[in-house]
């Protein structure tokens, strides 16, 4: 704690003034207590007086953190480094910023700088040991998440982490053990149930699995993303689509690494396939039309479409996919919704809605397709992309990694049905999973 008596105004009124220390107490105790834009007053008061008191560049860091302000987050914690620069719990903090940034190299850089000012930061090897599987330096990985489950053995986070890494190496036992700790050390650890289950599931091991999801479910009986996952898995009655739940964690969890992973590890193409679709209907690119990106994620779809756009629109469920969009820039409007909700408040708003790669987390599609058709104006376009079910089903069908396929033949059911008519369908690769093309379908209809 820094000890600096000197006096400082807070504008309480204009004859009070506060020492620094009882300023940042009060304002971290305002912080804690959710009033955030109190504390930010405080705490840039206190800057004002004393540029470099760590404690409040800390924690105001924190506080624009938590907002998605990422920049001002980052230049509050190099502010400390350059006060303090061995001061590994900066180099640290500052990785993350990173890391929620999308900013992988950098982020790796802060974590290593850490690790080297302090070979026992726990949470800056668990962080180094995220950054090298992302770019599958798997052996190093596996290195670093074993010293940060020994230097933090009660920390289910570092389990989990170290679990993910075993099961890509193909270590079940050992992946199983991993996540079986995480679970025992926080019950409702979501994502460590997750891996437990699905590492069960790829391996042959249903019974096993079987009983996993039983204990998942009666220890975190309201969880929807339990018996989804319990659906997806198992084979069992799949409700019409996945839970907001599954979709929020899902993407925030990934939003960090999602371009990179999608684009130079899985070859994902279905953003461009949907445009080059749609240049065949639309006018030249005059920037004329309402456009809503549904289901925008990270903004990939944004800058090919945006030279059509009167107005880009974005809807996401995940905030972690928004502060990303945000970032790039290209959307007028950016909206944290459940995507039939949504469609359903905006009659006659849009000439165009596209949606790549979000419906698969839709089983019955009746509503949403209804949405859509409420959402565009006569003559409007909807596209979008689907898994492909092929001849596993006539209608729609809940796979084990959580998505769902759809026949061509409930498709274009379902579209009549909305009073959408077909333009195409196209059979098309989304993208490669396990090596594999994720077959898919690209649909083009018009209202």
């Amino acid at each position: 704690m820094n000890s600096d008596k000197q006096a400082i105004p807070v504008a309480i009124s204009k004859n009070i003034s506060l020492d620094v220390e009882t300023a940042f107490n009060i304002a971290l105790k305002l912080h804690q207590g959710g009033h955030l834009d109190a504390a930010e007053m405080l705490y840039r008061r206190i800057l004002d007086a004393t540029p470099e008191h760590l404690d409040t560049l800390h924690f105001f860091g924190l506080l624009c953190n938590h907002q998605q302000r990422q920049e001002e987050a980052a230049i509050l914690i190099q502010r400390i480094i350059s006060a303090d620069p061995e001061n590994a719990d900066a180099h640290n903090n500052l990785g993350n910023v990173f890391d929620g940034m999308g900013r992988m190299k950098e982020a790796e850089a802060c974590y290593r700088n850490a690790v080297a000012l302090n070979p026992d930061h726990a949470p800056a090897l668990n962080n180094l040991g995220v950054m090298l599987m992302a770019r599958k330096a798997i052996t190093e990985a596996l290195a670093a998440y074993h010293r940060a489950v020994n230097l933090s053995p009660n920390i289910s986070n570092f389990r989990y982490n170290l679990g993910n890494a075993l099961r890509k190496c193909g270590q079940i036992d050992e992946a199983v053990a991993s996540y079986r700790k995480a679970v025992e050390l926080e019950p409702t650890h979501v994502g460590a149930w997750q891996g437990l289950s699905r590492t069960l599931v790829d391996a042959g091991r249903r019974e096993e699995a079987a009983g996993v999801f039983n204990e998942w479910i009666e220890k975190d009986p309201k969880n929807p993303i339990a018996l989804y996952q319990q659906a997806a898995c198992l084979g069992l009655e799949a409700p019409d689509r996945a839970p907001d739940a599954f979709v929020q964690k899902t993407f925030d969890d990934m939003a960090g690494r999602f371009d990179d992973h999608l684009q130079k590890k899985l070859d994902y193409r279905a953003p461009q396939l949907i445009v080059e679709a749609l240049v065949e209907l639309l006018p030249p690119p005059n920037e004329s039309l309402g456009i809503l990106d549904a289901g925008c994620g990270t903004g990939l779809c944004g800058p090919l479409i945006k030279p059509y756009a009167r107005k880009l629109v974005g809807v996401d469920l995940s905030a972690g996919m928004l502060v990303r969009a945000r970032g790039s820039g290209t959307y007028d409007e950016l909206v944290q919704a459940e995507l039939t909700g949504f469609l359903q408040s905006q009659k006659d708003a849009f000439d165009l809605i596209l949606s790549v790669d979000t419906l698969c987390y839709f089983g019955e599609l009746t509503s949403v397709l209804s949405g859509a058709a409420q959402a565009l104006r006569p003559g409007g376009v909807l596209a979008f992309t689907l898994e492909d079910a092929g001849d596993a089903t006539d209608n729609w069908q809940l796979n084990p990694h959580g998505r769902y396929a759809h026949s061509q033949r409930y498709i274009t059911q379902r579209l009549k049905d909305a009073g959408f008519a077909v333009t195409r369908i196209d059979s098309v690769v989304l993208r490669k999973e396990g090596g594999e093309p994720v077959n898919g379908q690209l649909v083009v209809t018009t209202i």
